[in-house]
C-alpha cells in the first residue's frame, strides 16, 4: 500500500468519526386511557420525534385516527411524568388532519425535560377539550 493511499484511508476514517452525532430518536403512543383523567375514546396515535442537541431542534410526525371529531389543538405538555398534567410547553400547529409534521427549537430546560421523559403529547377535540388522546414521550 502506498503512503498516499494509506494517508487517504486514515484521513477518511478520521472524518467519518468526527461527523456529528445523529439526532436522538424519541416516540410516543397516544390513547384515551393515558389521559388524566382517562377517557373511553377508541382513538389512537403515534409520534415519531427527532431531537438534534447541536441545533436544539425537535422535529416530529404525529399520526392519529379515530378521534371523536376534528382535532382542535395539539401540544407537547410538560414537565410532567405519566399520570400528571402540565401546561403547554410546545404547540403543535396545523393538527387538524393527520399526519402532523413540524419542528421547534427548544430551550436548554425544555430539552432536559424532553430527554428526561417529562413531556407528553396531547390531542384535543371539541368533545374532549382537555385532551382526547395522550402519550408520554420516551426514548
Amino acid at each position: 500500500m502506498t503512503k498516499a493511499v494509506f494517508a487517504t484511508l486514515v484521513l477518511g476514517a478520521a472524518v467519518a468519526f468526527a461527523a456529528p452525532a445523529s439526532a436522538e430518536k424519541l416516540k410516543a403512543t397516544l390513547d384515551g386511557k393515558s389521559e388524566v383523567p382517562a377517557n373511553t375514546s377508541s382513538a389512537t396515535g403515534t409520534a415519531d420525534l427527532d431531537y438534534d442537541a447541536a441545533s436544539k431542534k425537535l422535529s416530529w410526525t404525529v399520526t392519529y385516527s379515530g378521534l371523536s371529531g376534528p382535532a382542535t389543538a395539539a401540544h407537547f405538555h410538560g414537565p410532567a411524568e405519566a399520570g400528571k398534567n402540565a401546561g403547554v410547553a410546545v404547540p403543535i400547529p396545523n393538527a387538524a388532519s393527520s399526519p402532523v409534521k413540524g419542528e421547534a427549537t427548544l430551550t436548554d430546560a425544555q430539552a432536559a425535560d424532553l430527554l428526561g421523559g417529562k413531556y407528553y403529547i396531547n390531542i384535543h377535540t371539541a368533545a374532549n377539550p382537555a385532551g382526547e388522546i395522550r402519550g408520554q414521550v420516551t426514548k
